[in-house]
């Protein structure tokens, strides 16, 4: 028979240091867990007897409610035991629940506090700003799964694409953390899926083609021979160029760098992203604009970029937010570069990555492309690259129309 028992989920922690009470179902030695969309702080929880002690606010009311919830499911598994139906713990789950009864920003509360746990701080970053807004659009703080259907989504499109400007591609985004949150809540919580909203006939996530255009080989040196900068303009320059120069090193692992990164003419380096360690060589045009940089320093753990000086690099998630705010001033500076040097393509960070692409074309072979940018699979090199190498559809183009 199905046992069931009143667990604290020390899992999932909100802001406010409270943790989910949940119903544990344990059959044939698997367990599923039931929350109750009750939350309380750890030291008003008895651990021994699965209810809140008198120090807890309304604890008689909240226990009243779980021993309730208790009885009743107790109730629904000796039922199902006298069925002679051998059932499993996903079956008694949802037996339980019956109808949906879960809230989506209950769920996506428990989704958020999941990646704080995984230290995905960027992650938790921008998925936490997008449910706000999707909070913002519906007007209210609950929101049954029932209620979530293909009208509902339209509608958010209609309101990301009009009126908050949003792209198209990141409104494919906003779609695929709302697809992500409810089947993590299928998962979990035995959500009755019948309503789903994503799938043939439904929402459909597509994603469109991306244009990735990066500087030319006049552009990139328009930067490096760039006079009369701000000091703040040159040195958002001086980091663009160091990212272009070691094959579009990503902005993050940029301004983490330190002096002791550097030995023999080598940088090296463990990537935010993947946690590879990475070594290259200092090209002598990397060198002259990281000496002014690096030769004033007093100690070879200092940065060799400033931004994040006075910050603690142990504190993943403020170096996380300070990293966003970053990289949003470089970007503003490097825009107004670009102005002033006559470069209409649009330039931000991330660009010095697409720009390594678009100048080394088909100029070194994919698999020195695929230890330079750091791939995994050489299939992400090749697809990558397919956005800047252009000569031989050029070429076929050329044979057709000259015709003279």
């Amino acid at each position: 028979m199905a046992t069931v028992k009143i667990v604290l989920r020390k899992n999932y922690r909100k802001k406010d240091g409270t943790f989910p009470i949940a119903l544990r179902l344990t059959q044939y030695r698997k367990s599923k867990f039931l929350f109750t969309g009750e939350y309380i702080l750890e030291k008003d929880w008895d651990e021994t007897k699965g209810l809140a002690k008198k120090s807890c606010l309304n604890s008689s009311r909240l226990n009243n409610m779980l021993l309730k919830k208790v009885s009743e499911a107790h109730e629904m598994a000796l039922e199902m035991e006298a069925s002679e139906e051998k059932q499993s713990v996903s079956t008694l789950a949802k037996k339980i629940l019956g109808e949906d009864k879960f809230d989506f920003f209950k769920v996506s509360e428990i989704f958020l506090a999941n990646l704080l746990k995984r230290k995905k701080f960027d992650q938790h970053y921008n998925q936490e700003k997008r449910l706000k807004i999707f909070n913002t659009f519906l007007r209210r703080k609950k929101l049954s799964f029932i209620d979530l259907d293909v009208r509902l989504l339209r509608g958010f499109e209609t309101f990301l694409l009009y009126e908050r400007k949003v792209a198209p591609r990141t409104v494919i985004n906003y779609l695929m953390l709302i697809r992500t949150i409810y089947n993590f809540a299928r998962k979990e919580y035995q959500v009755d899926d019948r309503n789903y909203p994503f799938g043939k006939g439904k929402i459909q996530i597509k994603f469109p083609e991306t244009e990735k255009i990066g500087l030319n080989v006049y552009e990139v040196q328009l930067l490096e021979m760039a006079q009369n900068l701000t000091l703040a303009q040159q040195n958002a320059v001086n980091t663009w160029l160091t990212s272009f120069y070691f094959a579009g090193i990503r902005v993050g692992d940029i301004l983490k760098l330190k002096c002791s990164d550097f030995k023999d003419d080598r940088l090296y380096y463990r990537m935010g992203k993947n946690n590879k360690l990475v070594s290259l060589a200092v090209p002598d045009k990397a060198k002259r604009i990281l000496n002014p940089y690096t030769s004033v320093k007093n100690y070879k753990s200092d940065l060799v970029f400033p931004y994040l000086k006075g910050i603690n690099l142990r504190d993943e998630k403020q170096v996380a937010i300070s990293v966003k705010t970053i990289t949003r001033n470089l970007n503003r500076r490097l825009e107004i570069v670009a102005e002033k040097l006559g470069i209409e393509k649009r330039l931000s960070m991330h660009i010095a990555r697409h720009s390594f692409g678009n100048i080394s074309g088909d100029k070194i072979p994919i698999q020195m492309l695929q230890k330079l940018y750091r791939h995994s699979s050489i299939t992400t090199t090749v697809n990558y690259q397919s956005n800047f190498m252009h000569k031989e559809t050029d070429d076929a183009l050329e044979k057709v129309i000259n015709f003279d």
